[in-house]
């Protein structure tokens, strides 16, 4: 099935609304589809810009560019087939040619407009002095968790050329084989969400380690996330440095604090992280992920990033309107939608499309893909997604 929009200019119209105290915004569409052969994308006036970094600006763009969360792996056959061959997820994901191999599976069959580095945000951690393992049917383990001063004391500043740089080599082949007709994304982990990572142990349900260091001895866990934000921010620069695009920030358990938490043990590191960068990649979109961040929606525009990738729990025409104008927006179509239907896949783009409007959107999802969702459906997905035109 392929399909053409015609719609109307929005700056106007959310303008208005805006002054008026209601942004909603609503595109008045025709859609006009046919049903047969492949998706046919019109012509467009030639740009040395990957779409997506073009959204990003704010940019006139013809439709949102698309990506999935987690496209690299879990649901595709021949990621499944790779694991068999080599178990250890560490192999995998420290390896350059299996790096490459995997990060391209999802580019060679639905041509994303993003194609994001295979790796994992634990990655940096031996090169801090932090032992770890990802065990199958258990997920991360932290060999001897950080409790005390003395154990933050042994952590060691990062650096990315000594111990990672397999991931410097990737990224150079990735930029080479996509050929900026995608934008290639890094991607690293919050300082609050390693820093709980390594209080924890490994992943956590109560979070009453890294808790209970917040509130009893804060000035350790600061002192551990001052170590993080330095490290993350070399990071984030030796990504860019390499071929990375944009980078991705996970802070995905910083939605575990109260607002008034976030605001001194995640808030203040995120935009040390981000003006650090700035400083010597002032051109560097970055994007920052916070699972469940409904609650601390309008906190994340502080911390300067370029866009917030908001998940499926808050409508997007209202997270529009929480984050304000000026900021991109990526997502948030639920992961579960893609075990419906193609017919409800293709509704749900729709909605999402028409409620973040014509600017400054990126289509994804508002997780990641998971375990078992049918490829024929992804299919569908980007199908739809790049089909549709403002």
């Amino acid at each position: 099935m392929s399909c053409s929009y015609a719609s109307f200019s929005l700056s106007s119209h959310l303008n208005l609304l805006q002054s008026l105290g209601s942004f909603r915004p609503k595109l008045m569409l025709k859609i006009h589809c046919t049903v047969g052969g492949p998706v046919a994308e019109p012509k467009v006036a030639a740009t040395t810009d990957p779409l997506l970094l073009s959204a990003v600006r704010g940019d006139k763009v013809e439709r949102p560019p698309v990506w999935l969360m987690r496209q690299a792996g879990r649901y595709m056959k021949s990621y499944q087939l790779i694991c068999e061959k080599y178990p250890s997820f560490r192999e995998r994901s420290e390896n350059v040619d299996l790096v490459v191999e995997i990060s391209l599976q999802p580019w060679k069959v639905f041509k994303p407009d993003g194609v994001i580095l295979f790796s994992d945000i634990l990655t940096p951690l031996p090169g801090m002095n932090i032992p770890f393992d990802i065990v199958k049917g258990k997920g991360p383990v932290i060999y001897s968790p950080l409790r005390t001063a003395a154990d933050v004391g042994q952590v060691r500043e990062f650096e990315p050329e000594e111990w990672v740089p397999y991931v410097g080599e990737a990224l150079r082949i990735l930029r080479s084989e996509v050929n900026n007709e995608a934008a290639v994304l890094g991607f690293v982990g919050a300082p609050f969400t390693l820093a709980s990572y390594v209080v924890e142990g490994g992943s956590s349900k109560h979070f009453t380690k890294i808790k209970t260091l917040a509130f009893s001895q804060p000035q350790v866990l600061h002192s551990l996330l001052r170590k993080f934000t330095s490290s993350m921010s070399k990071y984030i620069q030796y990504q860019a440095d390499n071929g990375a695009q944009a980078v991705q920030i996970f802070d995905s358990w910083a939605t575990e604090l109260s607002p008034v938490d976030f605001e001194e043990f995640s808030l203040p590191y995120l935009k040390q992280v981000v003006d650090t960068v700035r400083q010597t990649h002032p051109n560097l979109p970055l994007i920052l992920y916070a699972s469940g961040s409904g609650g601390l929606l309008e906190r994340l525009p502080l911390t300067g990033v370029d866009v917030v990738s908001l998940d499926w729990t808050v409508d997007m025409a209202e997270g529009r309107q929480r984050l304000g104008s000026d900021i991109a927006v990526q997502g948030n179509v639920d992961p579960g939608v893609l075990f419906g239907s193609k017919e409800f896949i293709s509704n749900r783009i729709h909605d999402t499309i028409q409620k973040a409007g014509d600017r400054k959107h990126i289509l994804n999802l508002g997780h990641g893909i998971v375990v078992g969702t049918p490829e024929e459906n992804v299919a569908h997905f980007f199908e739809v997604a790049k089909g549709f035109r403002y």
